[in-house]
């Protein structure tokens, strides 16, 4: 499930571009004109903000408070309106809790009462491009971003929302597009975190690395080096390599104690390297922290891989009854694999009907087709899933098992073999099933090309595969 995991932590990176956007209207008041005195936790979160940077939770809490007593006093302070309704997205989408999320729509729609679009409020606009990309409406995060894009070509937190809006949307040429922009008009260690996930997301894996570590050499303050060396982790862990993993959400744990994502990132990497127990005390942490939809599916299948099948169901249904507006392909999966495959495909028909089509998306679609019967209708989606360029061992272990399906013996054995291959241990509950797949199809026949024998380069055009199918509709 990580794949999704960090999909949701460049959505918050996006959102905190908001932030930043408005930081500077709010710095003077905060610093004012005598000698400098340590700055306070609502001060912190928009110095952040001004660097791109992620604020803790406890500083971006305090940065709410402040701007809600503000604001009963000025009304008609619309920068301070926008400011909140971008502080309510950020904290929503890193707690992985929708409430805040009709709180900063009302801030952000009060904003533009104050000061209409017409009149240059910029801020407010792009605000409700990064809700609509935290709620998993692409389509609107698109045209907000595009609309603020018009206006001001120049204005760099525009393009964090856009290049979310174009992925959500499968548009990944205009993706990277937007990435280039942003790299020609903003430095730092944020942008070389996303430039780390573009090239994640084009299969770049050594590109992806430097750039991560050029974003944890950039980072000025401890939480963003955390930020910049959890995502280390979680590369290195993605290529199946959880003893690096585990160094460097370590080591982000000693910069920020109780970070959410790198207990997250450790957690999974302890999985991996079989010590159960130590995985779960760090995934009821990070839960304790930040329930977000992917870590609890996550957790739940490491306890349902111990034989904890109460623990198991426990997390599942904290997960479905959960306010989880944006998490429709973690609950598709979650459908699909422990509840109703019928029910998840009623669910990813409708978020691919309104303009989700990304790799998630379509892995999510085609897996909880084939988990309800519908196999021959699976195989379309699983290969957007798999030909975009991301390398998720995820996604090619359910490729597999829809061709194993289908018949299609020889793409499922290289594509089981590759899914090994990308991350032994992807999963605690899946990756022993690929390896178990992989060995009831038994050896390849003696006389088999060399080019569809297991860890061979795939032809183009697969003898054993059926005509392309179309894309799906």
């Amino acid at each position: 499930m990580k794949t999704q995991n960090v999909s949701r932590a460049v959505l918050a990176a996006g959102v905190g571009a908001v932030l930043a956007a408005t930081a500077l209207l709010y710095l003077p008041e905060l610093v004012g004109q005598g000698p400098p005195s340590p700055p306070g936790p609502a001060e912190r979160a928009t110095i952040a903000a001004h660097a791109g940077a992620p604020a803790t939770l406890p500083d971006l809490a305090a940065l709410i408070t402040d701007r809600e007593k503000w604001l009963r006093a000025h009304p008609d302070d619309d920068a301070s309106w926008a400011r909140l309704g971008a502080a309510y997205t950020e904290r929503g989408t890193r707690v992985g809790d929708a409430r805040d999320f009709p709180r900063a729509e009302r801030a952000l729609r009060r904003s533009l009462a104050e000061r209409p679009a017409a009149r240059g409020n910029l801020d407010a606009q792009l605000g409700l491009g990064a809700l609509a990309g935290a709620r998993g409406d692409w389509r609107t995060a698109k045209e907000w971003g595009e609309r603020v894009r018009k206006a001001a070509p120049q204005r760099w937190p525009t393009y964090p929302v856009l290049i979310d809006a174009y992925n959500g949307l499968g548009d990944y040429k205009a993706a990277r597009t937007a990435m280039e922009t942003l790299e020609g008009l903003h430095a730092g260690a944020s942008v070389r975190g996303r430039a780390a996930e573009s090239y994640r997301d084009r299969g770049w894996r050594e590109d992806a690395d430097a750039a991560a570590l050029d974003a944890a050499a950039l980072s000025a303050t401890d939480t963003e080096k955390a930020a910049a060396l959890t995502r280390l982790g979680d590369l290195a862990w993605e290529r199946g390599e959880p003893e690096e993993a585990l160094a460097h959400s370590t080591a982000a744990l000693r910069l920020a104690a109780g970070h959410g994502p790198a207990l997250a990132g450790r957690a999974r990497a302890l999985a991996a390297l079989g010590r159960a127990e130590e995985a779960l005390r760090d995934w009821r942490a990070a839960l304790d922290r930040q329930p977000l939809p992917a870590y609890l599916l996550e957790a739940g299948e490491l306890y349902e891989s111990l034989g904890r099948d109460t623990d198991a169901r426990g997390l599942y249904a904290r997960l479905r009854s959960g306010t989880r507006t944006g998490a429709e392909v973690t609950l598709g999966l979650l459908d699909a694999d422990h509840g109703d495959p019928a029910a998840a495909v009623v669910r990813m028909r409708a978020e691919w009907a309104r303009g989700h089509r990304s790799v998630h998306a379509a892995d999510a679609l085609g897996w909880a087709l084939h988990r309800s019967g519908l196999t021959k209708e699976a195989i379309g989606y699983a290969r957007l899933a798999t030909e975009e360029g991301l390398r998720s061992a995820l996604f090619t272990y359910h490729r597999a098992e829809i061709e194993r399906a289908l018949g299609l013996t020889a793409p499922a054995r290289r594509h089981l073999t590759e899914a090994l291959r990308i991350s032994p241990r992807f999963s605690p509950l899946h990756a022993p099933r690929a390896a178990r797949s992989l060995a009831s199809l038994g050896d390849p026949a003696p006389d088999l090309p060399p080019e569809l024998r297991p860890g061979a380069t795939p032809p183009r055009d697969d003898p054993q595969d059926p005509a392309p199918a179309p894309t799906p509709a």
